[in-house]
């Protein structure tokens, strides 16, 4: 595995308290909710849907967080300089999702994103897309966790030269002890925790790696001396469009603010989206609801924005690195390289912080999919509030089991969050607008647009380049190429197929008051009287 060889750090019994003092702060969040947890099904995976807005914000910039995120981040800012931090933007569509789609979401009442879809949609189409959407999600819960523990496994070797199975496994188990035992409600109290510590880390280490390298002016300085100057300007682009794929284009920077914005209109536009309608169920209001969205995506730009100046510092420091797999430790070798002893604890709390909040998010989310939407709506609807928690933890351990399978496949971190956060997003993209927008889209143009966006994603970013039918071409152009090609499937089945039942329709409308052309079925609505009061708490 090509990566930086690893420190040698010096752990004082003071750093290794520090440590030992988060891991049981964490633990203790699983037995003192324990109670709450097992109460119902909403407890263990919503904490009763009783929460202030500051706590799932919390959680939301918390999740945001994760082992893998400084590693891809640096691997953005290293590579491309200050307009890398257009990659990390896509949080952006959180300031107008908290005005649209996640107060539609919190009126349906819907548990899940999958949930959801089958009361927007009806009929076996929606039975089929609840299903689908419930086994994927089950399915990417499960590799979101495997490549957050493939970063921690990098991060351990480096750091402690230990096999890479021991950093996969080990903190992962950890955190798996609380969300086993207290489900959501130890992953949002022990989020809050993390959320804190993480940012108060993540300012100590950034601003202390900015001075060793000169503070701002030493790091201006030294990038003019190195004939580097353009890596300062965010809007340093080569061009307006072309087809090199390791150039940075206007079309690009267009590409992702059209993503980051237009894309909180949406439902399911990007993986982000899924563990955050978890948050916004949480919430005890709809105003709470907004409010942790708009307030936890915010914080996470201001993070980027630290991390990315820090990023710089270990630019100047060290510009001739070559290998992704090196350069996006950037900010970790800030941290182990030139912290003082008694703080090396501390940045290693942080960094556990930052994994166990991904990790015990991305558990207790896969076993939601896997027991509402699989196991109770499926296999046995009538199931007890106990039979559910029970089955509940049994999926968590399971996702567990199989995040460290494919967990140690894993090498390149930047890579595979570039391709699931941007390109394996880019076929559904417009048809998740739709679903929320449009009354006539239906099912089955979602469905199949799901299945050809999986296949064509796959197909057109590394299977066909590696047979050399394909050249590898940039991301914007591979992302719009992407929407075009799928579009040429649920565009079709959209209008060969029958709309979904106007009753179903009806009913999802006055509940929801979804946003944009509902035309037909308000105006039905409005006839019936059904519009005089306004459904949902504020």
């Amino acid at each position: 595995m090509d990566q930086a060889a690893a420190v040698s750090v010096v752990f004082t019994p003071l750093d290794w308290l520090w440590v030992i003092l988060l891991i049981s702060a964490m633990i203790a969040c699983g037995v003192v909710f324990y109670r709450l947890g097992k109460r119902s099904e909403a407890d263990f995976f919503l904490a009763g849907r009783g929460l202030p807005w500051w706590l799932p914000a919390t959680s939301v910039y918390a999740t945001h967080t994760a082992t893998d995120t400084p590693m891809w981040i640096c691997g953005t800012i290293y590579k491309w300089g200050m307009r890398g931090i257009w990659f990390p933007f896509f949080t952006a569509w959180t300031a107008i999702s908290a005005f649209v789609s996640t107060r539609i979401f919190r009126r349906s009442l819907a548990m899940s994103q999958a949930e959801w879809q089958n009361l927007r949609y009806s009929g076996l189409g929606a039975e089929l897309l609840r299903g689908w959407l419930a086994g994927w999600q089950t399915f990417m819960n499960m590799f979101v966790l495997a490549w957050v523990s493939a970063a921690m496994g990098k991060i351990c070797t480096y750091l402690f030269a230990w096999p890479n199975w021991i950093g996969v496994v080990a903190f992962t188990s950890i955190c798996a002890v609380y969300v086993l035992v207290a489900g959501y409600w130890g992953v949002i109290m022990a989020d809050f925790q993390q959320g804190v510590i993480s940012f108060l880390v993540i300012t100590l280490v950034s601003v202390w790696g900015i001075s060793v390298a000169g503070g701002p002016s030493g790091i201006v300085s030294r990038l003019g001396e190195i004939g580097e100057s353009a890596r300062l300007n965010p809007f340093h682009f080569d061009g307006f469009w072309g087809l090199d794929p390791n150039l940075f284009y206007t079309a690009d920077f267009v590409t992702l603010l059209i993503m980051s914005t237009l894309g909180g209109i949406g439902m399911g536009n990007f993986i982000d989206w899924y563990p955050e309608a978890q948050r916004i169920q949480s919430a005890r209001t709809i105003r709470d609801a907004s409010y942790s969205i708009w307030a936890g995506g915010f914080v996470t730009l201001i993070r980027n924005s630290v991390w990315a100046v820090a990023i710089l510092a270990f630019f100047v420091m060290y510009p001739a690195l070559e290998s992704e797999a090196q350069y996006e430790m950037g900010w970790f070798r800030l941290g182990f390289e030139h912290l003082p002893a008694g703080m090396i604890g501390v940045f290693f709390a942080g960094i556990i912080a930052i994994h166990l909040s991904t990790i015990s998010t991305h558990l207790n989310l896969g076993a939601l999919y896997a027991t509402r939407d699989l196991y109770h709506h499926y296999i046995n609807p009538e199931a007890s509030e106990a039979t559910l928690v029970r089955v509940g933890r049994i999926n968590t351990l399971l996702l567990l089991l199989g995040s460290f399978l494919l967990g140690l496949t894993m090498q390149s971190i930047t890579s595979w969050l570039i391709f699931a956060l941007w390109l394996q997003a880019a076929g559904i993209w417009i048809p998740s607008l739709l679903q929320v927008i449009w009354w006539r889209f239906n099912s089955w143009a979602y469905l199949s647009s799901w299945i050809a966006n999986l296949v064509m994603s796959w197909l057109v970013v590394w299977v066909l380049p590696a047979l050399g039918v394909l050249p590898e071409l940039p991301n914007w152009l591979n992302f719009w190429l992407l929407a075009g090609l799928v579009s040429l499937v649920y565009l079709p089945v959209c209008f060969f197929t029958k709309a979904d039942d106007r009753e179903h329709l009806l009913r999802y409308y006055v509940q929801a008051r979804p946003l944009g052309f509902w035309g037909p079925i308000h105006a039905e609505a409005e006839r019936r009287g059904l519009l005089t009061t306004q459904g949902g708490a504020s």
